[in-house]
């Protein structure tokens, strides 16, 4: 079967953004791939952490995936700092990788432009996104358009150590979806519900208790026609919470606009509401109930055993290749 990789980043809250454009993706993919699911919490430290809020949703974040639908029978769910693989890999792939395709990267690109001070680990974290994909045999990477950059470096460093050194690497593709519900922010529909955004106001987050996710939506921009249908440009805001039901009850946006034409905008907003509130309160018993027991640390051991197998071997075929440890 083939392998896809996906990287659960303990960085922010998990949002409304994050289950319909993200997890439900992976839930799909659970059934068609060799799925691997593991926490960067190496990534997550290239900027400033709190050290307790970060060990807390490192074990939030993987409850959370599991009450969405994340079969733990289905994927290997892993620390990536627990595996020391990564980083030695990572270090070779360094050795590898030019300083002008490192420089160009987006994320690098963007905080420099605006004078921001960034740390040598910011500048490198692509290349340990590399080893993170290239140590396991990945071939398929679900990415959005805006982190498809980073996957392309990995293909390039696969493809520049297999012809140097023989085949060693799986090229990666990155997978992005042709169809896929990005969820808007709710005071802005304009631009992505974020689960890092400091104001949650217009984010959803998934541990929202029932009074405020119907009041974040009750609040929701919208325009003053006062007209129901699909139209991003001219109606985000509508189109936004339209596409949220669509997404949640699994109906067409077409459907879902002939659902709620004789809707006012009051009206549209308290259905959407109800149906959030459904789905999450189901999701917030079952991350309770993970929470509470054993079974994290279960998944996370068994997970942990098998990645770090599978990485020693090709790491030590790496290390081999190139000439490094003893005679």
């Amino acid at each position: 079967m083939k392998r896809i990789l996906t990287g659960l980043k303990p960085s922010g809250e998990l949002t409304l953004g994050s289950l319909i454009g993200g997890i439900k993706q992976s839930i799909l993919y659970q059934d068609k791939y060799d799925s691997f699911i593991f926490v960067p919490d190496l990534h997550a430290i290239t900027v400033p952490q709190d050290t307790v809020l970060l060990k807390e949703r490192i074990k939030k974040n993987v409850a959370l995936y599991l009450a969405c639908g994340i079969d733990p029978n289905k994927n290997t769910i892993y620390i990536q700092s627990e595996n020391l693989y990564h980083t030695n890999l990572s270090w070779i792939l360094e050795c590898h990788t030019y300083m002008g395709e490192a420089s160009r990267m987006t994320q690098y690109k963007d905080k420099t432009s605006k004078g921001e001070i960034v740390s040598v680990g910011l500048f490198t974290y692509p290349i340990l996104m590399a080893a993170d994909i290239l140590l396991y045999d990945t071939l398929y990477v679900p990415v959005g358009i805006d982190q498809k950059q980073h996957v392309e470096l990995a293909r390039d460093l696969a493809t520049r150590f297999n012809n140097k050194y023989g085949d060693t690497f799986i090229v990666p593709e990155p997978l992005i979806p042709k169809i896929g519900a990005k969820i808007m922010d709710l005071q802005n529909p304009t631009k992505k519900m974020s689960k890092s955004d400091g104001d949650t106001k217009g984010s959803i987050l998934l541990l929202d208790n029932e009074d405020v996710i119907r009041k974040k939506i009750m609040s929701a921009v919208t325009d003053s026609d006062n007209k129901v249908y699909y139209d991003m440009e001219n109606k985000p805001g509508i189109s936004n919470l339209l596409t949220i039901y669509s997404a949640l009850s699994n109906k067409t946006i077409k459907e879902v606009e002939e659902l709620f034409k004789e809707y006012n905008y009051g009206n549209l907003k308290k259905e959407v509401a109800n149906i959030v509130v459904a789905t999450l309160m189901d999701i917030q018993k079952k991350y309770q109930e993970y929470l509470n027991s054993e079974i994290i640390e279960e998944i996370l051991n068994n997970g942990n055993k098998k990645a770090s197998e599978i990485a020693k071997t090709k790491y030590e075929i790496v290390a081999k290749k190139i000439g490094l440890g003893r005679f």
